[in-house]
């Protein structure tokens, strides 16, 4: 399949790569820098450009990988002349809805997963969700999103919103508390590959059993002794407190509900 990339960052470098390994063409990567386009382009044998009107008129499917902010306008621009063309955005949290008036097919191919330029993802073992406005173009997207990954599933766009929040805290909120670890950690001369342990039986162990009966901790335990004591431990670091404070509480209600 000749499949234009619109984007080249780091959603885009995962996917293009892996397509590209599958066996598609990625006829060009369009960024609004040359050198980001060159640098994908290299990686996937490809073409690089950096204005609208030099996109390729034709092609089995473009793919916008582009910011949030920056997808309406994109779509915009590049479904003019092209209406009759085959469109994904990747957006977890934005509506399919963005297409409409714009173009006559279209759809979304959400790989749900945090990336990174430098470490590629295996994308076999990536969850991607799709949804599109026909059964044609649903095959379309059946048919990129089964090249390279095992793991596919239709979704609406309502539920995908559902699905982007709960990644949000699955991954981003986890991440910034391994950050604030990190930073309480160097305060006193540790490093955070003392957590590393830690870390992978917490995953480990979400992964087996349902988190809420693997949570451990003083707050679970109601040990508000404890408790108080690491937040006087944060007396100068205000906001970090809070979220102890809000997290402790979070953690109590939803073991009481249990």
């Amino acid at each position: 399949m000749n499949i234009v990339f619109i984007g080249a960052g780091r959603l885009a470098t995962n996917l293009a790569v892996a397509l590209h390994r599958s066996g598609h063409q990625i006829v060009q990567v369009f960024s609004r820098t040359i050198e980001s386009a060159q640098q994908l382009a290299e990686r996937v044998g490809s073409v690089p450009v950096n204005r609208m009107e030099e996109v390729a008129a034709e092609a089995d499917a473009y793919i916008i990988a582009v910011s949030d902010a920056a997808l309406p306008q994109v779509i915009s621009l590049l479904t003019q002349g092209r209406n009759q063309q085959v469109f994904f955005h990747t957006a977890g949290s934005m509506p399919i809805g963005l297409f409409e008036g714009k173009a006559e097919r279209y759809g979304v191919i959400y790989p749900m997963q945090t990336f990174s330029k430098e470490r590629l993802v295996d994308f076999g073992e990536v969850s991607v969700f799709i949804e599109a406005t026909d059964s044609a173009t649903l095959q379309i997207a059946h048919n990129i999103a089964h090249s390279v990954s095992s793991h596919v599933y239709e979704l609406s766009s309502e539920d995908r919103k559902q699905l982007h929040l709960a990644a949000v805290f699955a991954c981003n909120f986890c991440n910034h508390c391994f950050a604030l670890s990190a930073e309480l950690l160097q305060k006193h001369g540790l490093p955070f590959s003392v957590m590393y342990p830690l870390i992978n039986e917490t995953v480990s162990k979400a992964m087996t059993i349902p988190p809420v009966q693997a949570q451990t901790g003083p707050a679970v335990r109601g040990d508000e002794n404890v408790m108080q004591k690491q937040q006087q431990l944060l007396a100068d670091q205000p906001l970090m407190r809070d979220i102890y404070r809000l997290m402790s509480q979070s953690i109590q209600k939803l073991s009481q509900e249990q």
